[in-house]
């Protein structure tokens, strides 16, 4: 008597990364503002003597602060948390985050290049500051177009 055993396996992958997320133009402004505000926070952290210590306080707090929260937006993109999480609107939660931070980094710009006495960290720091305020503007703009632009089969 010979026994024949049939193993039938099912295996279904569910890839949980966002993997069209690399390509669109939101993922890589939000990734090229990431690397100049982390510049931003190095070059003013990394920097002994400091002309202002509250204009330089100031800057580095708003750089670290922004940093983190767009990495938080960008791994809950990469992963895709914001799907379960329908409860919050999220095309309003990134425009009034990147409106936020915009603003402030540029204000914080404006005060290190005025405070930053020839120190050249300093300097490179209130640069990337305004590139990053830069990207976030447009960054802004680009996802205000997308969220609240017209939507299809609207009539005009």
């Amino acid at each position: 008597m010979t026994h024949t055993h049939t193993h039938t396996h099912t295996h279904t992958h569910t890839h949980s990364l966002h993997s069209g997320c690399r390509t669109t133009l939101s993922y890589l402004l939000l990734v090229s503002c990431q690397v100049a505000l982390l510049i931003c926070f190095l070059c003013v952290h990394c920097t002994n003597g400091w002309p202002s210590w509250a204009a330089f306080q100031f800057f580095e707090v708003v750089a670290l602060w922004f940093f983190v929260a767009f990495l938080i937006f960008f791994i809950m993109h990469l992963f895709r948390l914001q799907e379960r999480m329908p409860c919050i609107s999220w095309p309003l939660t990134e425009f009034f985050h990147y409106s936020v931070g915009a603003v402030l980094i540029f204000i914080a710009s404006i005060v290190a290049a005025v405070k930053c006495g020839g120190v050249s960290a300093l300097v490179v720091s209130s640069v990337f500051g305004f590139i990053a305020t830069f990207l976030m503007a447009v960054n802004l703009w680009t996802s205000y177009s997308v969220a609240c632009g017209p939507q299809p089969g609207a009539s005009v």
